[in-house]
């Protein structure tokens, strides 16, 4: 992780969950991070944490709704006149609805769409542009996906949101190509966790909370933190390694 001290990495949803977790690991490697979301109270309040426990990078909080292209343009318009560009773009920010495919409602399956599929897009677009100005030719998109991007689960309530991470292992994939195809060493990697523990599933039964509950009862989950170890071991890899997709769960 040496080599990407001082460096800039954008981490998308970095409030809470996964994303907060790669954001204070990324820090504490010494990089500059740009931490976007919604509610950037909680990144605040993270970003005042690493700055207590001495870590050598440093976190930059950013409001950004992903749902509306002018803010994303806007925050990568402020990182580059702030920190030069964006080296390390991770599409982290995802959400469900429980709205199957027979009596779902259209504004949720738009929402997760817009989140899930063209925020990431656009993001990744924008990052690539970035480092292609600057002639970074080392730099990295990490897409957080699912393993409901590779199958298909018997959960009616999550089947569109399980399109949306097919869509994600197609699009990182999509990436990879294009940037080979610009003769570029900038890598797209796409990490698949199995169920973690964060507030997706709260959120996603904000109406029941003992479903919510009973989905940790089985098994013990994966850790958002074990999700930031993958990030940190995907961006050690030598610049000549390519890491298309690593899929994680937990025994």
């Amino acid at each position: 992780m040496e080599r990407w001290r001082g460096r800039v990495a954008l981490v998308t949803g970095a409030s809470v969950g996964i994303g907060a977790a790669v954001a204070v690991e990324l820090v504490r490697l010494g990089m500059k991070v740009v931490g976007c979301a919604r509610d950037v109270g909680k990144i605040q309040q993270l970003a005042a944490e690493c700055q207590s426990a001495g870590h050598p990078g440093v976190l930059v909080p950013f409001k950004c709704d992903l749902t509306k292209e002018e803010e994303i343009l806007a925050m990568f318009a402020a990182i580059k006149e702030q920190h030069k560009g964006v080296d390390v773009c991770i599409n982290n920010a995802g959400l469900a609805h429980p709205e199957a495919l027979l009596n779902g409602k259209t504004s949720a399956w738009k929402n997760m769409w817009d989140v899930n599929v063209l925020a990431l897009c656009i993001c990744a677009r924008e990052a690539y542009q970035s480092m292609k100005e600057r002639n970074v030719d080392d730099g990295h998109i990490i897409n957080i996906n699912s393993m409901g991007g590779h199958h298909v689960y018997p959960f009616p309530d999550l089947h569109f949101y399980m399109a949306t991470k097919f869509a994600v292992t197609a699009l990182t994939e999509g990436l990879r190509q294009e940037l080979r195809a610009e003769n570029t060493h900038i890598r797209a990697t796409s990490i698949s966790p199995g169920l973690v523990d964060t507030e997706f599933v709260s959120r996603l039964h904000s109406d029941e909370p003992d479903k919510a509950a009973a989905v940790y009862s089985a098994f013990t989950p994966l850790t958002a933190k074990d999700i930031a170890s993958v990030v940190t071991y995907i961006l050690s890899a030598p610049p000549h390694v390519q890491i298309g997709d690593i899929h994680i769960e937990a025994v």
